[in-house]
């Protein structure tokens, strides 16, 4: 077993103010006797950090293992991550509100891009936020200030005041997958990838509890109240946010020693863990989350490849979640151009209620969502996140060419469901992989950059899906089929493959500074 040099800090007590600071990273002393442990077995406390006097907080995560903390960690980030009741909600408080109101189709549409719209626009700013006050603050604000204009939301009275309101809903929104950032933040190496993929289980259940919430306050309640107890996993996040710590990664890069030890003795104690011996060293670093980090030398391809990833994961995702729709109703491929005519005749502001068959239907189509994080558990660690990505890409590429030929319905249904699992699959192994693969100084602002462009695609795919898909459907497949298969190609372009490595902390060092292959602890596995 092999243990690298923590780094010696020459920083002294005198320019505590001063500016930036590197840590010397050296090789192994040799006049250490060697030890050797069996596959698979973890590193003995008295060897947490058997080099140095000195160690960072990546050896502090690694040694003190997940345990008590990293579970309460996970139901909390969790709550947040269930804002997912917000996204879903859109597709049953649009029919509804152009039964009540008689909208015009256009406006039902505009409920939806709204959303999105701002979503979009914040993602970048919470990620500038997180990386300059704080993953904590960024977070917290964000989920307050969804929570607060969800539940205004419910007593909008006209319609420019609820597209207003859930524009502003959108705005917030766009800050909640900074919770992925300060989770990952708290993981040893080899529990990461499957516990990020774990809370987004949370986002399916936010999905599936949607649903059950619509089928029992539609018929009696309204829209109104579904809008208010729509935002109960939020109440509920604010309510215990003041338990969450910040991250000691964001702390030690702040300059705050004595608040960042703070939280791994805390951790430690919860976990029933040792810390490791010696002094906590600081990197700190002042010109945290700026746009221009993502575009050094070392990031410049991996930001680029990542954005276009991210877009295509949106872009595919949600435009599959339109062409189900369409693909059901008309029965296959073949039948869509009939249909479509058909519709054409209606006047737009023909009104058809959610039916409970309906409601069926999209918990159905939700469900579908679980497999995805199955099979993605089971791949990301075998062979890596890359590969993960670029599959995934690939089998809805395949499904989508499969929809050319004219199946019955439930061969349709199949080729649906694993399009979307995969595409879904593939969404998640992004979020475990861009904050794995950004600097602590910028790996909010990474990610909050990634999900605007994830809304970017969001925005554009109703044109293919629907309006496109009124003069070709064949062309829309390959629109779809085409940009996954690019979106393959970039995930294995990838610079940088973060499975196995630890999480880097400033941006102005070379990326591979850090452990790899360092013994940890997964979940279930025990400190004693």
């Amino acid at each position: 077993v092999k243990f690298r040099r923590t780094g010696e800090s020459s920083r002294s007590e005198e320019d505590g103010i001063s500016g930036e600071h590197e840590v010397q990273i050296e090789g192994v002393r040799t006049e250490l006797e060697p030890v050797e442990l069996g596959d698979g077995a973890a590193v003995p406390k008295e060897f947490a950090n058997p080099t140095d006097d000195t160690f960072m907080v990546e050896d502090a995560v690694e040694a003190i293992g997940f345990g008590k903390f990293q579970w309460k960690l996970s139901v909390i980030t969790g709550l947040a991550w269930a804002n997912a009741m917000e996204m879903m909600i859109l597709s049953i408080l649009a029919p509804q509100l152009h039964c009540e109101w008689r909208l015009p189709s256009w406006q039902v549409a505009l409920l939806t891009s709204v959303v999105f719209v701002g979503m979009m626009s914040s993602s970048t700013l919470w990620g500038n936020i997180s990386d300059q006050y704080g993953r904590k603050t960024g977070l917290k604000i964000s989920v307050l200030w969804t929570l607060y204009y969800g539940i205004l939301s419910g007593f909008a009275p006209i319609y420019s005041w609820i597209l207003v309101l859930r524009g502003l809903v959108g705005f917030g929104i766009g800050g909640v997958p900074q919770s992925v950032t300060l989770y990952a933040e708290f993981l040893p190496m080899k529990a990461r990838a499957k516990c990020i993929l774990l809370i987004e289980v949370f986002w399916a259940l936010g999905t599936v509890f949607e649903v059950l919430l619509a089928v029992v306050v539609m018929p009696t309640l309204g829209w109104r109240w579904l809008l208010i107890l729509s935002a109960l996993p939020l109440l509920l996040f604010a309510g215990l946010c003041f338990w969450l710590p910040e991250s000691a990664r964001y702390d030690v890069l702040s300059g705050n020693q004595e608040k960042a030890l703070a939280t791994l003795k805390r951790i430690a104690t919860e976990n029933g863990a040792p810390m490791p011996l010696g002094k906590l060293v600081i990197s700190r670093q002042e010109d945290r989350g700026k746009m221009r980090d993502l575009f050094t030398p070392n990031f410049r391809w991996t930001t680029l490849l990542l954005w276009f990833i991210w877009f295509s994961n949106a872009f595919s995702y949600y435009g599959l979640v339109l062409l189900t729709t369409e693909l059901f109703q008309a029965g296959d491929v073949c039948s869509i151009s009939s249909r479509r005519q058909e519709v054409k005749a209606k006047c737009s502001l023909t009104c058809e209620y959610l039916t409970e068959e309906d409601y069926t239907d999209l918990l159905w189509t939700t469900l579908s969502e679980f497999p995805g994080v199955l099979v993605t558990l089971w791949i990301i660690d075998r062979i890596g996140r890359k590969k993960t990505m670029a599959l995934s890409f690939l089998v809805f590429s395949f499904c989508s060419l499969l929809l050319f030929l004219c199946v019955g319905r439930n061969v349709l249904t199949v080729l649906l469901f694993i399009a979307r699992a995969f595409i879904s699959g593939g969404f998640q192994a992004a979020y475990v992989y861009t904050p794995e693969v950004y600097p602590t100084a910028t790996r909010a602002l990474g990610l909050g950059t990634c999900s605007g462009m994830a809304r970017v695609g969001a925005l554009i795919t109703p044109f293919i899906a629907q309006v496109m898909l009124e003069s070709s459907v064949y062309l829309t497949l390959v629109v779809y089929s085409g940009c996954c298969l690019l979106a393959a190609l970039a995930s294995c372009f990838l610079p940088i493959e973060t499975t196995g490595r630890g999480l880097q902390e400033s941006s102005h060092k070379e990326w591979g500074q850090e452990m790899v292959g360092r013994g940890s602890h997964s979940p279930g596995e025990s400190q004693e």
